[in-house]
């Protein structure tokens, strides 16, 4: 597969727009303004991966892990699964072309209609119509759909099987994943799923819809420069009246360098672009002092059910598959849909998962701190496929929560504080409804397989949402409805903002969803596009090709 980077040395000093990360935001705006005939460049901390070249073993995927805590940090800042440990939380997110839609679920949903009802939205959101439009867009481009052969997964049988503990039978969800051959949108061939269920440690068929393989493609073909290995630590205003935007290299010949621009779009994702721009803040730009507050977890959960006494299939098999005659079937097939139509803080999605397989050989070593010794070591024996792991659930479970967690910079490092995160209500909810299900398989739950160790007993989320949340005014967030960020210079209005800056991604979104946001954020994204065409008499159209 042609690779869509550009080797750093070619980067020139000034383009019409710098894009900063290369997620659903980032691959968004790249695509519309390429296509509208603005000069584009794109900055991605991390690396590119073709099809093919996602990590299949567990020595790979070890190579392919970068942890930090306060006090320590492990693993090259370009490795795929970016872990940050925190003292209150946990958050795991993706780092490569591609951001986060390289080892997410797919799993797309529109949240509930009452989240956007919520007046801590700016009201544009709701009364100007582009929103939907946003979501047509992304389905266009996405293009979520539910497995033809959901149902027949054993997991998604066995979810069925268990549902009945809460009432509410599965339904199959829609994954941004091809399942028949075609050629995409953005004119890429693409296999079809062979329901191997690595798609949360990145596909290797080439079936998963990923940023990857439809917006930046897209963004390629008309004319964006592409660069990976380029990690931003700050934006300023330059002297001419555009932006500055000071790049270290993380290629081999380490280094800083600046590139300026009219426009400069931040699409570094959560931690990346409230990161950037508490640094900046720190530098003098004057930003609204909400920048870092309002984080959610999103009511995120992974959660494990051990010794069900039914068979799962939660364990990826992998591409070439690693056991014959055995289909998983995509990260998630099925999901429980928990409408409480009094009170929104108490739905969730309750969905059956799958970990990767090069993580197959550590799963028995995970669940030994549990004391499951006996069975951990039959496995280890027998292989997780025939032993008790072949019985392991795995959850992924979304819905509520407060969004008090704050964001600062320590030691020029992004931080996270939530005191007291553990004990929001929304945990004590999904633990219960997990127990249920978990329960009724005949087995035990395991809320955290590595409680005891350096993770401790604080909850994680790979769904991290906020810290740069849209508002009405400067005063209650860091950007507009169109994603502009606030002006906080003295003697500006409650509503100006500085030209040119934007923030584009999940950091923009100022509460919880309820759902898996990656929809969300590609909506929103188009959404903001539009708005940017109109102001600059752009053409934002779409024109997606038919999938063939």
């Amino acid at each position: 597969m042609v690779r869509l980077a550009t080797p750093l040395d070619q980067i020139k000093r000034h383009y019409d727009v710098v894009i900063i990360g290369s997620g659903y935001g980032g691959g968004v705006s790249a695509a519309r303004l390429a296509r509208a005939g603005r000069s584009v460049c794109v900055l991605e901390r991390g690396r590119e991966f073709v099809t093919g070249e996602f990590p299949a073993k567990f020595p790979e995927m070890r190579t392919e892990m970068q942890v930090a805590g306060k006090r320590f940090r492990t693993g090259k800042p370009t490795a795929l699964y970016d872990v940050r440990l925190g003292e209150d939380m946990h958050v795991l997110v993706g780092c490569g072309l591609g951001g986060g839609s390289l080892v997410n679920a797919g799993v797309s949903l529109r949240p509930d209609a009452r989240v956007f009802s919520d007046p801590v939205w700016p009201e544009q959101i709701r009364q100007d119509g582009l929103l939907d439009e946003g979501y047509a867009r992304a389905r266009r481009w996405l293009r979520p759909m539910q497995g033809p052969r959901a149902s027949e997964m054993v997991k998604f049988k066995a979810l069925a099987e268990t549902s009945a503990a809460l009432g509410v039978a599965p339904v199959a969800a829609p994954v941004a994943v091809s399942f028949e051959d075609c050629v995409n949108p953005a004119g890429i061939a693409q296999a079809a799923c062979t329901n191997c269920g690595d798609c949360v440690g990145g596909c290797n068929v080439g079936a998963k819809n990923t940023v990857a393989l439809t917006y930046l493609p897209e963004a390629k073909r008309h004319g964006a420069e592409i660069f990976t290995r380029a990690m931003v630590r700050h934006v300023e205003k330059s002297s001419t009246g555009g932006w500055r935007v000071q790049v270290q290299r993380l290629d081999d010949q380490p280094g800083e360098f600046v590139v300026e621009a009219d426009v400069v779009i931040l699409a570094a994702g959560t931690l990346g672009s409230t990161e950037i721009l508490l640094r900046s803040r720190a530098r003098g730009l004057a930003v609204s002092d909400a920048v870092g507050k309002r984080f959610s977890a999103n009511g995120d959960i992974i959660a494990f059910g051990y010794g069900a006494k039914i068979p799962i299939r939660s364990i990826g098999i992998g591409h070439p598959k690693k056991i014959d005659d055995y289909d998983v079937g995509a990260a998630v097939s099925g999901q429980i849909e928990i409408v409480d139509q009094d009170d929104l803080s108490r739905s969730m999605i309750i969905q059956e998962g799958v970990m990767p397989s090069a993580m197959a050989p550590i799963l028995p070593v995970m669940f030994i701190p549990n004391g499951r010794l006996l069975g951990a070591l039959q496995s280890l024996v027998s292989g997780v496929y025939k032993g008790p792991f072949q019985s392991l659930q795995t959850f992924f479970a979304v819905s509520h929560d407060s969004a008090s967690g704050q964001f600062r910079l320590e030691d020029d490092t992004l931080q996270l504080a939530w005191p007291g995160a553990k004990d929001e209500p929304v945990y004590a909810r999904l633990d219960a409804a997990l127990g249920k299900i978990v329960g009724a398989a005949g087995g035990s739950y395991v809320k955290n397989p590595m409680a005891g160790t350096v993770m401790g007993h604080q909850p994680a989320t790979a769904h991290p949402l906020g810290g740069c949340g849209m508002a009405t005014e400067c005063a209650d967030g860091v950007v507009n409805h169109r994603g502009q960020v606030f002006d906080a210079s003295p003697g500006a209005g409650a509503t100006d903002v500085h030209q040119g800056l934007y923030v584009i991604d999940g950091s923009i979104i100022p509460r919880s969803l309820g759902c898996n946001p990656l929809l969300t954020i590609t909506a929103l994204a188009e959404r903001s596009m539009l708005h940017l065409g109109q102001e600059a008499g752009l053409d934002m159209a779409d024109n997606a090709r038919s999938v063939a």
